[in-house]
């Protein structure tokens, strides 16, 4: 879930906003909210004795977990860099080839 959302609010977001801590922080709330939303779907698998995303030991800390989401927190934040640097670019050609100015 987190995935998708990455994939699909990331880039738009650093393209589409200006400001560029307003799209980090409106990616940030996305993420937080998929991310809360997917890590309770998967506990309530674990506790129904599915044991693919966290271990079975519930004193073992679930590392793959934890490097997967951090993996693609990083690269949404990312991918909302790079929209922001290609949005900028974009807005200032059209300011360039504006001839009214």
């Amino acid at each position: 879930m987190i995935a998708a959302a990455t994939i699909l609010f990331a880039f738009p977001l650093g393209f589409f906003l200006r400001n560029r801590l307003a799209a980090y922080v409106a990616y940030i709330a996305i993420f937080a909210y998929c991310f809360t939303f997917q890590t309770l779907y998967l506990l309530r698998s674990w506790v129904g004795d599915s044991h693919q995303a966290f271990p079975e030991d519930p004193d073992a800390l679930p590392f793959g977990y934890l490097g997967v989401t951090a993996g693609i927190y990083a690269v949404g934040l990312l991918l909302v860099t790079i929209g922001h640097r290609v949005g900028a670019k974009r807005r200032t050609r059209a300011v360039d080839l504006d001839p009214v100015q």
